[in-house]
């Protein structure tokens, strides 16, 4: 069947199943349609964005209307998978979108995707320039940028990875209200994953101990925003250790296929200000990495050529902590992903995160809105599964015939999450549960 011929019959059935019809003549462009893209689509589907085509107007919307309701339909666009109905959906910078939305967009196209009175001017979409930092327009510019060294990427060739140091500066500890991790230009079609970590002066030895990890970058992640009343902490007389992830020619639909030179990635840092642990009294937060290892043999991920695979990991804390963010980590096989709170004193199992239809191209972290992030009692077991396809039915997959083992490499395969955990003592703990309590207990009064 040729493509133009699937599209047309999966949007038929979008319109039964949606009981859609073309006498819903009301929705068009002008009036509803324009302000869901512009809001939604046009930061990457712009000129010099990162999206193939552009839709900053009706010309350039109008052609693609069908492949955009499919693609919204089905949840594809926005890319932020994440599934609906399972778990926690209350999530901070959460893309998805409404159900209402999708709706209006669906009858558009079904409507013949109609322009519209031509005295409703839609209003321009609030772009920031593609140099932006994207917590810029709430946060304005970050307190510290922190640039690594430059190197030369070729337009093809094997993987590689760039490992160094770089002082940050600072003087004193501060704690970190929000960060991002930004490829420079082009570079961001080539940078496959950075991850940097802080080590700290230690005066004793005269040389650098490690600290702790700071952040994580994988393509399409946007940055990472702290909760009220924790600190992720950025000690003084600290430096970064830079490991940068690179694949010359690039990876997915931002991939250049040329060599970038002078490749830089830099690390913006937004601060609380200097007196917020005294004041606030936060709490610890960390980023760390949560390996899976159940699934795998001898200890090392095995996908077999046009096969499945699933790994799941079991973690637990001798104290009570709070998740406040769950981002899932692979390569191109990897599809899906889910985590569970496991309560031995129960026997019960809570869903808390699924993503179906997760891909390498769109790293999210998935940040809990502050009052439902899971609260985890001491002893609580972390519960998390990756699952794996290594068949032709995987879009992403460059090769269903090989063999898929674990490793560094963009064509190996990885099995991780990285998790950001709020550590409580007991008492701070039934603290944060009463304080709960109480902000439900006054939202079920108000809806009497």
């Amino acid at each position: 069947m040729k493509l133009v011929q699937k599209i047309a019959f999966a949007i038929g059935a979008i319109a039964l199943s949606t009981g859609v019809f073309a006498q819903d003549a009301e929705i068009t462009y002008n009036t509803h349609v324009a302000q869901i893209i512009n809001e939604n689509c046009v930061v990457c589907h712009r000129e010099g964005g990162i999206g193939p085509m552009q839709f900053e107007n009706f010309d350039q919307v109008r052609p693609w209307a069908p492949l955009i309701q499919l693609k919204v339909a089905s949840r594809e666009m926005p890319p932020y998978a994440y599934d609906h109905g399972i778990g926690i959906q209350e999530l901070e910078g959460d893309w998805r979108l409404a159900q209402d939305e999708i709706d209006t967009i669906t009858q558009w196209v079904n409507n013949g995707s109609p322009l519209g009175p031509v005295d409703i001017v839609p209003a321009a979409p609030v772009l920031p320039s593609l140099d932006d930092w994207n917590f810029e327009p709430e946060l304005g510019e970050p307190d510290l940028i922190i640039a690594s060294m430059p190197i030369d990427v070729p337009a093809g060739g094997n993987d590689m990875w760039h490992k160094h140091y770089v002082d940050t500066g600072l003087t004193d500890k501060r704690c970190i209200k929000a960060m991002q991790v930004k490829p420079r230009d082009d570079a961001r079609a080539v940078v496959h994953h950075s991850n940097p970590s802080i080590e700290v002066y230690n005066e004793d030895s005269g040389d650098y101990d490690r600290f702790s990890q700071l952040t994580e970058y994988a393509m399409g992640k946007w940055g990472e925003l702290m909760p009220e009343g924790v600190c992720r902490e950025m000690p003084g007389d600290s430096r970064i250790f830079w490991d940068i992830h690179l694949f010359p020619g690039g990876v997915g639909a931002t991939a250049q296929g040329e060599a970038i030179t002078d490749n830089v990635v830099e690390l913006g840092i937004w601060f609380h200000d200097e007196d917020y642990e005294e004041a606030e009294s936060p709490y610890r937060q960390d980023l760390s990495l949560y390996g899976l290892r159940e699934g795998y043999e001898n200890g090392e991920l095995i996908v077999p050529p046009n096969g499945y695979a699933m790994t799941q990991g079991f973690h637990s804390f001798d104290h009570p902590v709070r998740i406040d963010s769950f981002q899932p980590h692979g390569h191109l096989r990897m599809n899906a992903a889910s985590l569970e709170i496991f309560y031995p004193e129960t026997g019960r199992t809570e869903q808390i995160s699924q993503i179906s239809n997760w891909s390498a191209t769109w790293h999210h972290s998935h940040i809990y809105d502050e009052d439902v992030a899971p609260l985890i009692p001491t002893g609580a077991v972390l519960v998390i599964k990756q699952w794996y396809d290594n068949t032709a039915n995987n879009i992403n997959n460059p090769d269903p015939d090989q063999w898929v083992y674990g490793g560094s490499r963009t064509g190996d395969e990885m099995s991780h999450a990285w998790i950001a955990i709020t550590h409580f003592d007991d008492e701070g703990f039934a603290k944060v549960v009463e304080e709960r309590e109480e902000r439900e207990a006054r939202s079920l009064a108000g809806q009497d």
